[in-house]
């Protein structure tokens, strides 16, 4: 509310706090606004400026570049140079792929030739999805001597009763939307020729929960629940549900938790777990990692404070968060406080780059080195600036931030299997953020909670170099054969 001049104090020094504080009032609002218009209209990345020089450099390769492709077009002797340069550069198909081969060769046979080599060449082709119908004839037979005996072979089973999909429709279905995130209206136009409703097309991603939610249940078992398992950072995120009662949607919440021990070389298969909780309130992490016992790696959210305190799990905090701080400060104008700490966070991620592959014991050695001394100067250095800044202002939050999860962030320090960040969730919680964004929301719970099945294994398979197509597939027709629940684990995706 404005106020008048009559409101305003007499006494000089009470103007000026006024003015003071009014002045770190509005340095505040202004950086809000600032990092409002770089949400809305500026870059996502946070990359540092020396990735605009990157930037540089590649337009100057691409200028060499078109340079060097005339130089070609001038000299047929260095054009064959270049090509067998560039041949070996651009890498090779992968060898898993058919190959089918074409045999070129010449018309005219009459002298006497002799085969002394050959030129191979490969290209990558695709062979567009087919429809086609797969017709069961099934014989009925008759004993002439016996009266009213017909003997005949039982129906195979089917993943939906009565229904028209094979398994490998239902799959396709499926990947379309969870892996490709290809909403159901989308993807009615593929199916337009057949005349099919959307309503059954809804069915067969809803059916086959039922079908896979056993082996999704096993994978979030053996990603968050196993005491054995040792670290698993977690994160989540929205997930927007239809609630027909209120004419509107509802935000629920799908927790993402993974495991990655490839940075290190650890024994145990990649992996990501949804689950899907109607809210955000602390207890839904607590249910879903009852009996863990390890390092979880998380971000800032308090409610993982509680799970701490209430269990016996170790939290490690994730230096990208604190460093996404500083950066909204330095992107938005001169900030000498929030520049000079992505400096130092940089060399620490520098480090990082250089040891990531390495045994966990080597990752450990290098980060008492190196990053320990970087750490331990880097806290007095944020207590001393926090002392002389206003503590309304952002980076005063900022500062704040990181110093109250300190010994969180500085756990990756002595263990070698701790990331620096949380980034191997922050990566698995992208595909749902893009299915949310072109599916909307999910018309239920039920839905949601199918959701989180899929993805769950969607995404592993995606982390272990597994086909989705294939496998699921391949899951729900040994799943509909009668695979037997006692040999569920044969079924993950790593195991198939």
């Amino acid at each position: 509310m404005a106020m008048t001049a009559d409101q305003l104090p007499d006494d000089p020094d009470a103007l000026k706090a006024m003015v003071l504080a009014r002045d770190v009032e509005n340095a505040r609002l202004i950086q809000i606004i600032r990092e409002l218009q770089r949400h809305r209209f500026g870059r996502r990345a946070e990359s540092l400026p020396e990735d605009q020089l990157l930037l540089g450099l590649e337009e100057a390769e691409q200028i060499e570049a078109a340079g060097e492709e005339a130089t070609e077009r001038a000299d047929p002797r260095e054009r064959i140079e270049r090509a067998g340069k560039r041949r070996a550069n651009r890498g090779a198909l992968p060898a898993h792929l058919p190959r089918i081969e074409t045999i070129v060769d010449i018309d005219d046979h009459v002298c006497p030739l002799h085969r002394i080599g050959e030129d191979v060449s490969e290209r990558l082709d695709i062979v567009p999805a087919q429809l086609r119908v797969i017709v069961v004839r099934r014989p009925k037979y008759a004993c002439r001597a016996c009266e009213d005996v017909v003997v005949q072979a039982p129906a195979p089973a089917r993943l939906i009763e009565g229904g028209l999909p094979t398994e490998a429709t239902v799959a396709q279905v499926l990947v379309s939307k969870y892996a490709d995130h290809l909403p159901l209206y989308r993807g009615e136009e593929f199916w337009r020729g057949l005349q099919l409703a959307k309503q059954p097309l809804v069915h067969r991603t809803q059916m086959p929960g039922g079908a896979a939610d056993p082996v999704g249940e096993r994978r979030a078992i053996q990603i968050d629940a196993l005491p054995s398992i040792d670290l698993a950072p977690d994160d989540e995120t929205t997930a927007p549900v239809l609630d027909p009662g209120r004419g509107k949607t509802k935000t629920g919440q799908l927790w993402a938790y993974a495991r990655d021990d490839r940075p290190w070389h650890g024994a145990d298969p990649p992996g990501v777990a949804y689950v899907y909780a109607p809210d955000r309130k602390a207890e839904r992490p607590i249910a879903h990692l009852a009996g863990f016992t390890g390092i979880l790696q998380v971000d800032g959210y308090g409610g993982y404070r509680v799970l701490a305190d209430k269990s016996g799990v170790t939290l490690a905090f994730c230096w990208a968060h604190v460093r996404r701080r500083f950066y909204e400060l330095a992107a938005a104008g001169p900030a000498p406080i929030a520049s000079e700490a992505l400096r130092r966070i940089a060399e620490l991620y520098r480090i990082e780059d250089d040891i990531r592959g390495r045994s966990a014991e080597q990752r450990r050695a290098v980060r008492q080195e190196k990053s320990l001394s970087i750490v331990a100067d880097l806290e007095p250095w944020l207590r001393e600036k926090l002392g002389l800044i206003s503590q309304k202002t952002k980076l005063a939050e900022a500062i704040r931030y990181a110093l109250s999860r300190w010994d969180g962030l500085s756990r990756f320090l002595d263990d070698g299997r701790i990331e620096i960040d949380s980034n191997t969730v922050e990566r698995s919680i992208r595909p749902i953020a893009l299915n949310r964004k072109n599916a909307l929301f999910a018309g239920s719970d039920g839905g949601a909670e199918h959701w989180a099945v899929v993805a769950s294994l969607v995404e592993t398979c995606k982390l272990n170099g597994v086909e989705p197509l294939g496998y699921l597939a391949d899951v729900l027709t040994r799943i509909v054969s009668g695979h037997p629940n006692s040999q569920i684990n044969d079924l993950l995706p790593w195991a198939t």
